[in-house]
């Protein structure tokens, strides 16, 4: 069956698969499953829903909502009368959404909650939208399913002339990049940009195409876990949509899912508690515990490790992991990890678990992945983010810069001639990220070129590449190197107060809020020590000279981080300035 636009795909599940749960959510406590016929047939009275209120080809609608199946049903109605999606964060402010709204030309909305709809009436009050609908059933908004059973009701045989009219090429999505700098941009990716990851992606998976399930958590307003579902939904896998961030680990233990995606800051979480968990042990239990993550952190999945440490990883895997993965449902067979770097030492640990993570690489501007790797032992390489997929190519400038080309790379920036030009060049998409290629086909990221900063010497420094390192402390939450045009590199540390709990106890320090926390002699001594540990592996004019402890966590709420949990460090070099200052004075 020939697969060009991205609708077609889940024609493509219902002729090969045919998915008893294909979508799946919780509602009331109990899973709602709809059948691969169920979301073709709501999906399609969407279609001629939109029809009848009159929205034509290359209408924006806008979706603003965490992970539902209706997001699906609306996304896949436009996809069929070819109105153009812009997907937006629920945590982004009413200023971002009244700039998009506008920028994009946005017809419709549709809103998750009654909070939602807060906000895009706040942001619409000046330039009002007609169509606004609600996921929630809410007294004073119009809901979705009145379209879709206006378009039930209706002769769908107009619809099947109306999706040959939709073309490989034509828009499918504009996607706004949160950006860690300056306003969002809209990334306009097509059908035939996502079709054709979705399938290249396909081909890395290990999972068994037709039986496998999925838990999904990551935003679908990001094209990582966009394009995941409509890999889901090529490969036969049945997507459980995650009842919110806080349930995901129950989600997981009922569900036993064989993929998820992630990015590595849960991932982080997820190792800061099993080994929280491992110091709460005593006696021979927490020894053993320890003994087996140490053993774990040697691991190379590629290298023979000698008869004596796969003895001794065999035993390990039956005392201490058996229990990780079971935690995970048990039937894992692999974690794609994307969107920002992942520590190597997590990848040691968690395949030496018999866990499989597989990071790759990409960009929302390559619909998004450019590499992935290999998930068996002989082609995985910790600290790389895999090779390049079918359908793409990538070589490294003269200056380190990662560039790409192939069908997955955007049409260019909506309304943005000059930004577009900026990135693309000569057929090649210039990613901004410093890479380079190992063994002929392994990359590895170094850093983001627009992040990386010089010293008053005129050393660069490559910011993410030391935080990552840093966080590998359990008592270090979130880091951020600054430095630019100064002597030397400083940084801004978040303790992880939670991991701290039991080392103040041990020490006999008594303070217990997070203020007093950070000015205690004891505690500072403690960070000199960790921050002179991680300092090692780096040059002379790389090392932390000076940090300073801060009270408070980043979030994206609070605006420091992305809604990918990326650095915003403009942000940040203005929100702390004054203690960064506080530095460099002395």
């Amino acid at each position: 069956m020939k697969m060009e636009r991205v609708f077609d795909i889940l024609y493509y599940q219902k002729h090969t698969y045919a998915k008893t749960d294909c979508l799946n959510a919780k509602v009331a406590g109990s899973w709602k499953h709809y059948s691969t016929d169920d979301v073709i047939d709501i999906s399609e009275n969407m279609a001629m829903g939109f029809l009848e209120m009159g929205i034509a080809p290359g209408d924006k609608i806008a979706i603003i909502s965490s992970n539902r199946p209706e997001w699906n049903f609306v996304d896949l109605g436009m996809q069929m009368i070819g109105a153009i999606s812009v997907p937006m964060y629920p945590t982004i402010t009413v200023e971002d959404y009244v700039y998009i709204f506008k920028h994009a030309e946005v017809k419709m909305v549709f809103v998750e909650n009654a909070d939602l709809l807060a906000k895009v009436k706040l942001a619409t009050k000046e330039n009002p939208i007609e169509h606004i609908y609600s996921f929630d059933e809410l007294p004073n908004c119009k809901n979705w399913e009145a379209i879709e059973k206006k378009g039930a009701e209706m002769d769908k045989a107009p619809l099947v002339q109306k999706k040959e009219t939709v073309k490989a090429e034509d828009l499918l999505t504009i996607i706004y990049t949160s950006g860690t700098t300056g306003r969002p941009k809209g990334v306009m990716l097509t059908h035939s940009n996502i079709v054709s990851n979705s399938i290249s992606v396909a081909k890395r998976s290990p999972i068994t195409f037709g039986e496998s399930r999925a838990v999904s958590f990551l935003p679908l307003c990001h094209i990582y876990e966009r394009t995941g579902v409509y890999f889901y939904f090529y490969a036969g896998v049945s997507v459980y949509y995650a009842e919110n961030m806080e349930a995901i680990g129950d989600n997981i233990r009922e569900v036993k899912p064989h993929l998820f995606n992630t990015v590595p800051r849960l991932l982080e979480k997820i190792y800061d508690k099993i080994e929280g968990k491992g110091k709460e042990l005593d006696g021979v239990k927490r020894k053993l515990f320890f003994w087996a993550l140490n053993l774990a952190k040697n691991y190379e999945p590629n290298k023979p490790m000698g008869f004596s440490y796969n003895l001794q990883l065999s035993i390990a895997n039956k005392l201490i992991f058996s229990k990780w993965r079971e935690a995970l449902g048990g039937q894992i067979q692999a974690i794609n990890s994307g969107a920002a770097a992942l520590q190597p030492r997590l990848a040691r640990v968690f395949w030496a678990a018999g866990i499989k993570v597989c990071e790759g690489y990409g960009l929302t501007e390559t619909s998004p992945v450019i590499t992935a790797s290999i998930p068996n032992h002989a082609g995985m390489r910790i600290g790389c983010v895999g090779t390049v997929i079918d359908g793409t190519e990538i070589k490294i400038a003269e200056d380190g810069e990662i560039l790409c080309k192939g069908e997955n790379v955007m049409q260019g920036y909506y309304r943005e001639p000059e930004m577009t030009a900026e990135v693309l060049k000569d057929g090649w998409f210039h990613t901004g990220d410093i890479g380079e290629i190992s063994e002929g086909k392994y990359l590895r990221i170094t850093d983001r070129k627009k992040e990386m900063f010089k010293t008053s010497g005129g050393k660069y420094i490559a910011p993410q590449l030391m935080e990552n390192k840093f966080k590998e402390s359990s008592y270090i939450e979130q880091i951020a190197v600054v430095g630019n045009s100064r002597k030397f590199p400083s940084a801004l540390i978040v303790p992880n107060f939670e991991a701290l709990q039991g080392w103040l106890k041990e020490h006999g320090v008594t303070a217990t809020t997070p203020q007093e926390i950070v000015k205690n002699e004891k505690v500072l001594a403690l960070f000199e020590q960790e921050v002179a540990h991680y300092n090692e592996g780096f040059g002379q004019w790389e090392k932390i000279k000076k940090f300073t402890l801060l009270t408070e966590i980043w979030g994206v709420d609070t605006g420091e981080l992305t809604p990918t949990l990326k650095l915003k460090r403009r942000v940040i070099d203005s929100k702390y300035q004054d203690q960064i200052e506080e530095i460099y004075a002395n």
